[in-house]
């Protein structure tokens, strides 16, 4: 690669770094406003989610059906199968995502930073006319998109390359996503989007609970193929016997809204965030708050709201690991903390990136627990993911 294109790369990734960080963070701060609000009129608002879920439709029929696949067509490009993402995507995403959390789905956010950070990154690529090009800007843009909006940015690093498969990246991608992914974190922190953090107590580890731990290897890594087995079911099964999609989303937001109502009001809308902080400061976590929060997620995305799988991933391992440590006699917050790593982790099959996330929110203390517990999740995910 020519020194000056090199230099061009470069620069382009602290821009691009800024501009998706300013944008993940606008999206970030209205998304938790969102959220509040929601909480706070709940019973006013459930009822109109399969309204809302009509218009997020319309909105997809009138700007494109392809950009439904979301996700799905970030990884396309990636893969060389798709040369456009439309910026456009960009701001519908971001509303159909906000429509989603007002009404009571219960999805991420992760998605849409990633589809935002992407788009804005391949708009700014296609102007190089360089071989791979797209594949690099592609790269920093996911990056950049995972770093603003958790400002997490070694995971972040490591995620871009992981779920995109890119496991022998040229040296010329790796600088410019660090930079991107850095430059991203720093401008979304320096706005005021707070970064979640956790520093967990150092506690040591007997021999006896070190089998403990690799137990809990194996359960988070059935967990996380237990989302992706029925995320994917449910939008098969949903698809086949209502293909019409405005048919779907309406009467699915009816009984999902219903659902919300009965299954304690609430406490499975929206992010899961009260699921992890629950979970990680002793407050009460029902035995059964994980495998709802698995469900009324993925039923919320098969019907067709939008949003992403990722905090909702972490609230589900963090609470399953609150379950499970009390059987096993191990600290609570500690299991929590690897629940939130090793089911995400599974659920997306990565394995750095994970690690990256329970370094940068709960501390490098642990590191050596990390990494042996989401090894074992990782070989028991067999290289399924919710990404397609």
């Amino acid at each position: 690669m020519k020194i000056k294109y090199a230099f061009l790369i470069l620069f382009s990734s602290l821009f691009i770094g800024v501009s998706v960080g300013v944008v993940n963070t606008i999206f970030g701060r209205v998304l938790l406003f969102i959220g509040e609000f929601r909480s706070h009129y709940f019973l006013w608002l459930i009822p109109f989610l399969g309204v809302v879920g009509l218009v997020i439709i319309w909105f997809y029929h009138r700007l494109g059906l392809s950009l439904q696949k979301g996700m799905g067509l970030v990884l396309a490009t990636g893969r060389k199968e798709n040369n456009h993402i439309p910026l456009r995507l960009v701001p519908l995403v971001a509303i159909s995502t906000w429509l989603t959390h007002l009404f009571g789905g219960s999805a991420g956010r992760e998605g849409v930073a990633v589809q935002i950070g992407a788009t804005l990154s391949h708009q700014i690529g296609k102007r190089f006319k360089l071989e791979d090009s797209s594949q690099i800007f592609l790269v920093i843009g996911i990056a950049a998109g995972f770093a603003g909006l958790f400002q997490t940015p070694l995971a972040a690093f490591f995620f871009a390359f992981e779920v995109l498969k890119l496991y022998k990246p040229k040296w010329w991608m790796t600088l410019p996503a660090l930079i991107a992914a850095l430059t991203a974190s720093q401008t979304s922190h320096l706005l005021g989007l707070e970064k979640f953090t956790h520093p967990l107590d150092f506690v040591t580890i007997s021999s006896q609970q070190w089998l403990a731990l690799l137990l809990l290897g194996i359960a988070f890594g059935y967990i996380g193929r237990m989302f992706i087995f029925l995320l994917k079911k449910s939008k098969f099964y949903l698809e086949k016997w209502v293909p019409n999609p405005f048919l779907k989303i309406f009467l699915g937001g009816i009984g999902l809204s219903i659902l919300m109502i009965l299954l304690f009001q609430g406490r499975y809308a929206g992010l899961g965030t009260n699921l992890i902080d629950a979970s990680l400061n002793s407050q009460e976590v029902l035995a059964y708050d994980w495998l709802l929060k698995i469900i009324l997620t993925c039923l919320t995305l098969a019907i067709g709201f939008q949003g992403g799988e990722v905090t909702p991933l972490f609230a589900i391992g963090a609470s399953a690991g609150v379950i499970m440590a009390q059987f096993l006699g191990l600290p609570l917050a500690l299991a929590a903390g690897l629940g939130y790593m090793a089911v995400f982790g599974s659920a997306t099959n990565t394995l750095i990136a994970p690690i990256f996330i329970a370094c940068e929110v709960f501390g490098y203390q642990y590191i050596l627990l990390y990494a042996p517990v989401m090894v074992i999740a990782h070989l028991c995910n067999r290289k399924a993911s919710i990404y397609q």
